[in-house]
C-alpha cells in the first residue's frame, strides 16, 4: 500500500468548495520536469496532463493558462482570449514570488492570488484531467468543469499543438 500524500493548498481549497478529486504522486526527476514526463510516470496521455504557464498581459497584468503536456502556449490566442493586445511569459525567477509555486509545481488553483486562469478548450474532451496540486511530482484528478468552477477559468483555444 503506498503512503499518503500530503494535502497540498490546492486539495484543501477543493476539500472546501466540495469538487471531488484525487491526488496522484510520481517521482520528480528534476533534469526533466516537464508535463510530457510527468504522463508518463503517471501513465496517462499526454492529452489528459495539464500544464501550468505563467504569463503576463499588457492590460489585465498576470494570469495563468492550463494547456495540454506536450502543446505550446499560443500567445496570440491567450491575448485575444484574455482582452490583452499582447502578453508575454513570465520569466521563471518570477513565477515564485508571484504565484508561491516553483517550476515544475505551478497549480491553477490556490497561488498567492487569484490570477485569472484560462484552461486549453481541449479540456472538454477529456472526462478528467492532471493539473499539478502545487508541488512538484504531485498531481490532482479532477473533472475539467470542476477545475473551471474552483478556479473561475475559462475555457479558450490556447494551445498548439
Amino acid at each position: 500500500m503506498s503512503k499518503a500524500i500530503a494535502k497540498t493548498n490546492a486539495a484543501r481549497l477543493l476539500d472546501t468548495l466540495g469538487i471531488a478529486y484525487e491526488l496522484h504522486q510520481a517521482d520528480v526527476d528534476l533534469d526533466d520536469l516537464s508535463a510530457t514526463a510527468m504522463a508518463r510516470k503517471l501513465g496517462a496521455p499526454e492529452e489528459q496532463v495539464f500544464k501550468t504557464l505563467v504569463a503576463r498581459g499588457d492590460k489585465s497584468g498576470v494570469l495563468m493558462a492550463c494547456i495540454p503536456a506536450a502543446a505550446e502556449l499560443n500567445l496570440k490566442a491567450l491575448a485575444a482570449a484574455s482582452g490583452n493586445k499582447h502578453v508575454e511569459m513570465v520569466h521563471l525567477k518570477e513565477v515564485q514570488p508571484l504565484t508561491g509555486y516553483i517550476r515544475g509545481g505551478c497549480s491553477p488553483l490556490a497561488a498567492k492570488k487569484a490570477y485569472p486562469v484560462f484552461l486549453d478548450e481541449s479540456a472538454i474532451l477529456q472526462e478528467r484531467i492532471y493539473v499539478s496540486a502545487g508541488q512538484r511530482g504531485v498531481q490532482l484528478l479532477l473533472a475539467p468543469d470542476d477545475l473551471v468552477s474552483a478556479a473561475h477559468a475559462v475555457y479558450a483555444a490556447i494551445a498548439r499543438v
